[in-house]
């Protein structure tokens, strides 16, 4: 079975959140046109990307009546948006929320906020301690939410995968270092390797949605990609600039990548979680666990 994901690679206004609904409303309608069963938007895409002391101003609550809006705009339709979320014990998470019919079918918080480099993210939002997946029935199945610099860290992608998801959907503010040098096309390209080796390895499709645009001397590369299970490219958006690419996927090429490549039938997870806690009890100087006979 056929479905269609379409990526929004757009340029949220700084703090404009109300401005940054209209805009992602446009776009949403834009996708229905095309057919789209989902539609990703980037990371912070209601709020833009360097908040710092404007995070308090820009967040909401995940039941927040504007979100159900932007899910109800297409009843059917499932759309995966990036937002500053507040908590109920006032914190502020870095968050994406996958909507539809206008309800919040899941949330996911960022867990790693990158404080080097150009990055200083742990000053101002707080880490996500969760990884799940969801269920939004056929012909998607299962998806795993991620934001960013969360793809940077293999235990991410991999655990969802190992969670049954049948599709990763990563959202992301990824800003180029030296625009059009030869060290950002570098970055770039180890965005696309880290990419293509978790869709192989996961035998699981990839749906990743980069912002464009400038902030503060920030310029953010896009280049938006939708990849099936085997690694391959489906669609690619252009770097630098808007866009809306649309792919397709189907269902049951995931279903033969898996028979074929049979990875995550044949993980030991039992072994990793043995070797994991041992890693854990060195670390932590605690007494290590007895050793399987």
């Amino acid at each position: 079975m056929e479905y269609r994901i379409a990526l929004a690679q757009l340029a949220p206004r700084l703090g404009e959140v109300d401005a940054n609904f209209e805009l992602l409303a446009e776009r949403l309608t834009a996708a229905l046109t095309e057919g789209a069963q989902l539609v990703v938007f980037p990371e912070l895409a209601l709020t833009g990307y360097l908040l710092q002391d404007l995070v308090p101003e820009v967040a909401m609550r995940a039941d927040d009546p504007r979100l159900s809006a932007l899910g109800g705009e297409a009843p059917e339709i499932l759309v995966a948006v990036g937002f500053v979320e507040e908590t109920d014990d006032h914190r502020y998470c870095n968050s994406v929320a996958l909507l539809r019919g206008g309800a919040v079918l899941s949330v996911h918080r960022k867990l790693y906020l990158p404080t080097y480099g150009l990055f200083d993210e742990g000053r101002f939002t707080s880490e996500g301690d969760r990884i799940r997946t969801v269920d939004v029935g056929p012909p998607i199945g299962r998806i795993g939410l991620s934001v960013c610099e969360d793809f940077w860290h293999p235990s991410v992608p991999m655990l969802q995968a190992y969670d049954g998801a049948s599709l990763l959907v990563n959202v992301a503010a990824g800003p180029s270092r030296a625009p059009g040098s030869a060290a950002g096309l570098v970055a770039i390209a180890g965005w696309h390797k880290m990419q293509d080796t978790y869709a192989l390895l996961g035998t699981v499709p990839i749906a990743f949605c980069n912002r464009v645009g400038n902030e503060e001397g920030l310029t953010f590369w896009g280049g938006s990609r939708l990849l099936a299970a085997d690694g391959s490219v489906v669609v690619e958006a252009p770097l630098w600039e808007e866009a809306l690419v649309v792919g397709t996927l189907e269902t049951d090429d995931l279903r033969m990548q898996r028979y074929g490549l049979p990875l995550l039938a044949d993980e030991r997870l039992e072994l990793t979680r043995r070797e994991v806690d041992r890693i854990i009890a060195a670390r932590a100087d605690l007494p290590a666990a007895d050793e399987p006979r």
